[in-house]
């Protein structure tokens, strides 16, 4: 038997040691999922802490439980390591690591990179690396391959390599690792199928393409086709708002049709560590090409101006309900995180609302149960290390005005509705509390 026919049937059998880099919000679920399909996982990442957290069955995100952490520690499966010489005991490397943009809004590959460095360190004979990394079409194979390849092995010769972009979707409970299918591509028909082997083994169903640079493209035409269509519906509620029409009595009720229709629903633009980051990696790389991406880089335009809209609509409120302005204004925002119910603040809309309004001079703080502070680091300076407030509605009176960013189901609503006088709604919450009233301005 071939080596890579052994090391199939031993994926199939689930049992192949997986080694994940990045114990994140994408590297832990995927290892929980391949823990509980049988196979050994090495739970790779640089951050001593977490992984002494993770050791301990402590779990360094809301959206994983520490009972599931523990109970993978309790098969014995589960191992987290700080030290990647264990890679080289491991049969798969999946990376699992960030893809942020630079200062000048392009691609940051240098984590990609730091683990295929990490890796070639290791790399031996028969072993399938796949990334999952959202990038732009063609780095598996013109950045990590040649990486990997500096070591003298060839890729589809010597070892596998293959690319399956990662669909995480925190905080949904329907859609989990197991249900969501996995799209997986690669430039050889022998990695293909360890890599739709490994994955078929921990979720539903998986898609196979034909190639890395197709798969690469997939994952940003998912998140473009979600960017745009959130600008568009982004830019119908600034018009009808004028109109003094209700956007989402629209949206709801052009959603009753069965056909032609999706719907997308507005807010104070778009965050996360997808929609605002993966369009700029098509848009960079299509100019190496002389392409233009107008339609991309509209939508990202229109979502980078709703933080500035938000507070436009503040400005007008205070003047209209208690003839302030902006500067000394004390306001409250709730949510900061960039979806409802989950601690994830990465390129959230609310962090730019939060620090336009400081560089205003509004006496501004905020509220979110599920973050306590915001980081010191990677965090506008304004912003930086600032603290949430402990809940309090009697304090609530103190405020001008209350601006709602994230519609956190853990926030009293009907406090907020009745203790302050002016509340900005970007998430249309109020209405759906059944609370909307005339000091309700929606943004």
């Amino acid at each position: 038997m071939t080596a890579h026919k052994e090391l199939l049937k031993a994926v199939e059998a689930g049992k192949a040691t997986v080694a994940v880099i990045g114990m994140g919000y994408v590297g832990l679920p995927l290892s929980l999922a391949a823990v509980g399909a049988g196979f050994t996982v090495y739970g790779m990442d640089i951050n001593e802490p977490r992984i002494k957290g993770l050791r301990a069955g402590k779990s360094p995100i809301r959206t994983v439980k520490d009972e599931e952490v523990a109970e993978a520690n309790a098969t014995g499966l589960f191992q987290p390591h700080t030290d990647f010489d264990k890679l080289a005991d491991a049969n798969l490397v999946i990376i699992c690591v960030p893809t942020p943009l630079t200062r000048n809004r392009e691609p940051d590959l240098s984590y990609i990179e730091d683990s295929g460095r990490r890796i070639a360190k290791t790399l031996k004979p028969g072993q399938l690396i796949v990334l999952e990394s959202t990038t732009w079409p063609g780095t598996t194979q013109q950045v990590l391959k040649p990486i990997l390849e500096a070591t003298g092995l060839k890729a589809g010769k010597d070892f596998h390599l293959a690319y399956s972009p990662e669909r995480e979707d925190p905080g949904n409970a329907i859609y989990t690792t197991k249900k969501i299918p996995r799209v997986v591509g690669s430039a050889s028909d022998a990695s293909l199928d360890i890599a739709a082997a490994f994955y078929g083994r921990i979720v539903d169903k998986v898609v196979r393409v034909s190639s890395t640079e197709t798969a690469e493209a997939v994952k940003l035409t998912e998140n473009i086709f979600r960017s745009v269509n959130i600008a568009l519906v982004n830019e119908l509620k600034m018009i009808f708002t004028r109109f003094g029409i209700d956007t989402h009595e629209v949206i709801d009720a052009a959603s009753s049709k069965p056909f032609g229709f999706m719907p997308f629903y507005p807010g104070p633009g778009v965050g996360g560590h997808c929609i605002p980051v993966d369009p700029f990696y098509l848009t960079w790389k299509a100019r190496e090409v002389e392409l233009p991406t107008r339609f991309i880089e509209l939508a990202g335009e229109i979502n980078l101006y709703m933080p500035r809209y938000a507070i436009e609509v503040l400005a007008e409120a205070l003047s209209r309900k208690l003839q302030k302005g902006l500067h000394g204004a004390k306001v409250l925002l709730l949510g900061l995180a960039f979806k409802k119910n989950i601690e994830d603040v990465r390129e959230s809309p609310a962090l730019r609302v939060f620090e336009l309004l400081k560089e205003k001079g509004a006496d501004v703080t905020f509220y979110d149960p599920f973050v306590d502070e915001l980081p010191k680091h990677h965090m506008p300076a304004a912003i930086a290390g600032e603290k949430s407030i402990v809940w309090n509605k009697a304090a609530l009176k103190n405020f001008d005005a209350a601006v709602i960013l994230t519609d956190h189901d853990d926030i009293d609503y009907a406090a907020v509705a009745s203790e302050i006088p002016v509340i900005v709604d970007t998430r249309n919450a109020m209405a759906r509390k059944n609370l909307a009233s005339e000091k309700v301005f929606p943004a």
